[in-house]
């Protein structure tokens, strides 16, 4: 399905990804394996535009994919000790590949995330109305949120770069420490609030295919609805591990465990659905790729 109309035959897909030692960036490699596309991952760093040439002019890719960037580790309170750090991967160097693409006439898909918003007035919990993809961010409580909010609104002069936001990411690799399952599962306590959710094993199939159809501009990437934690470790203890047992908290007793705010939001899904009408609800997406696939309580008779 690629993205010419005239009759032409597509020019051969070569991927260009960044990102090699991270979650994304190790299952798009492994989908171009699966689909036969030939790729290779970038060896230059974000913020060394010269890398980024010398990358671009070795590779000759089709296409760049960004899956590179600072979440930190264990998570985004690392950000808050670490601002210089984020600014030169999260901002600096995004912006670099860009601009070093758009030079180069290239398409950027760039792995970005949702979670630049939070409930408010106009979208509240429960409500059903999300956040959409011209929506300004509202959610800055988290130096990490804060530098993804500032290098989306930069990116949108980039006519070359299709931003997808990325919220709380699922896959069936439920032993996987980066997986939001695998996290809440360990967590002591967990707060129970619905949000928009990508499950990664049919979210990222249609990433490479809005790649093909030369897609550009902002999509929110999740999949259509919300789950609340709660929600989900119940499918957990349905499917997994029929013994499990969790303890909720509110948002005040979480602000005393982590440094700095966590984001909350529905995203809306309308512009995707429309692109993708085969996408999957986030509780239907969960059965199907994570825990079906999974399962390791008996089947109710």
């Amino acid at each position: 399905m690629g993205s010419q109309s005239n009759g032409s035959p597509a020019s051969p897909l070569k991927f260009l990804i960044y990102g090699r030692t991270g979650w994304i960036g190790g299952l798009l490699g492994k989908l171009c394996e699966a689909q036969g596309i030939d790729y290779t991952y970038g060896s230059g760093r974000l913020e060394s535009r010269e890398t980024l040439i010398a990358d671009l002019a070795a590779v000759n890719p089709s296409h760049v994919f960004n899956a590179a960037g600072v979440t930190g580790r264990p998570n985004v309170d690392w950000c808050e000790s670490h601002k210089v750090e984020t600014i030169r991967t999260n901002v600096v160097g995004t912006l670099t590949l860009a601009d070093v693409c758009r030079e180069k006439g290239l398409i950027l898909i760039n792995y970005a995330t949702g979670c630049i918003f939070e409930y408010d007035s106009e979208h509240q919990l429960g409500s059903g109305v999300g956040f959409k993809e011209e929506d300004t961010p509202n959610f800055i409580g988290s130096f990490y949120s804060k530098t993804k909010a500032m290098v989306e609104e930069l990116l949108k002069e980039y006519d070359n770069v299709c931003t997808l936001r990325v919220r709380m990411p699922i896959s069936s690799d439920l032993t996987n420490p980066r997986n939001f399952i695998t996290k809440i599962s360990r967590y002591e306590k967990v707060v129970n609030i619905p949000n928009s959710m990508t499950i990664l094993d049919e979210l990222l199939p249609i990433s490479i295919e809005m790649a093909k159809r030369n897609l550009t501009g902002i999509y929110n990437f999740t999949n259509p609805g919300c789950v609340s934690h709660n929600e989900v470790l119940e499918m957990y203890r349905e499917y997994i591990d029929s013994s499990f047992t969790w303890k909720n908290f509110n948002l005040e007793e979480q602000a005393k465990v982590i440094v700095a705010p966590r984001s909350n939001n529905e995203l809306d899904t309308t512009k995707l659905k429309t692109e993708f009408p085969e996408l999957l609800s986030i509780k239907e997406s969960l059965v199907k790729f994570v825990f079906e696939p999974n399962r390791k309580t008996p089947v109710a008779a």
